[in-house]
């Protein structure tokens, strides 16, 4: 029998795939905004939205660490949105992490680009030294109508600005886009103003996964007459489009989640036209064995 984690977890319990092997410690349950048509993750009763109380966070650090203390590497800040705690608190569990945890090297949270227009870069520069090293911004579209269209309740502008003052606190951003969010009427806006976002903030990792409805597609539709899922050719000709929109230096790209019809993995820019001749050849060849979702082909 493994070993009990003295955490209390409410399931469903997400993180990036990145973080597989973190250590997860929910300090909030559920999404401060919890809006967005296109998220199913926080939708559960259970899950809704709450900061957990602060001395039972630091509780389940400190007899974690008496535990596990000297195995644990990793911790990923969950659930929806850590960041938005003040950031008193933020540093208060960076510290017992510190103190109970020494052998913890990276600590990451998701954040939603709304909890940070109360932060000041000067805030975000002491999460960093006391251990916050990346941030996961779920932009999913640089395209304003999109982002309205999906209730993100963001926008180009918001999103920049939260990966600026991330960048200037020398906070690691790795950022996702929802290929085949915009339907096919916005596909190629979509890509492009995406690809716009990117090239602005530089960001140090980026991500894509395709659209999926695992409920149902009511809600989002709701929002959104006339959207249709796109095809696979459809989804492989707005990749293309991003891909030739992005002008990137040194982000880490990859396209590999399960979601994903064809996986891309490289450095953009200097992988930049390897990455679109294996789109383009998806797209002269959309039915080749090798396309089948990451899920179908075991990964």
């Amino acid at each position: 029998m493994p070993p009990v984690i003295p955490i209390r977890y409410i399931e469903p319990v997400y993180r990036p795939p990145s973080e597989a092997e973190s250590l997860i410690l929910p300090i909030t349950d559920g999404c401060s905004w919890n809006h967005c048509t296109f998220c199913e993750m926080y939708t559960a009763p259970q899950k809704r939205f709450r900061a957990r109380d602060e001395a039972e966070v630091l509780e389940s650090i400190q007899r974690t660490g008496e535990r596990f203390g000297s195995d644990i590497r990793r911790v990923f800040l969950a659930d929806g949105d850590a960041l938005v705690l003040p950031t008193r608190r933020l540093l208060a569990t960076l510290e017992a992490i510190r103190t109970h945890l020494p052998a913890v090297r990276r600590v990451s949270s998701y954040c939603l680009p709304r909890n940070l227009r109360r932060k000041s870069v000067d805030e975000l520069r002491e999460l960093a030294a006391a251990g916050l090293s990346i941030a996961y911004v779920g932009a999913e579209s640089g395209d304003d109508e999109v982002l309205e269209r999906v209730n993100k309740g963001e926008t180009w502008a918001s999103t920049r600005e939260a990966l600026d003052k991330l960048g200037a606190a020398g906070i690691t951003r790795s950022v996702m886009i929802l290929n085949g969010l915009a339907g096919p009427a916005l596909s190629l806006r979509h890509a492009e103003n995406s690809a716009r976002l990117l090239n602005a903030t530089q960001p140090e990792y980026l991500a894509t996964l395709v659209v999926s409805f695992p409920v149902g597609e009511e809600r989002f539709r709701d929002g959104f007459p006339g959207w249709r899922p796109l095809s696979r050719h459809e989804l492989f000709v707005e990749m293309a489009h991003f891909l030739e929109h992005l002008q990137l230096e040194r982000t880490v790209f990859r396209s590999d989640h399960a979601s994903n019809w064809l996986v891309l993995k490289g450095t953009l820019g200097a992988d930049k036209q390897r990455l679109l001749k294996q789109v383009r050849q998806a797209i002269a060849d959309p039915d080749a064995a090798m396309l089948r979702p990451a899920w179908a082909r075991g990964l």
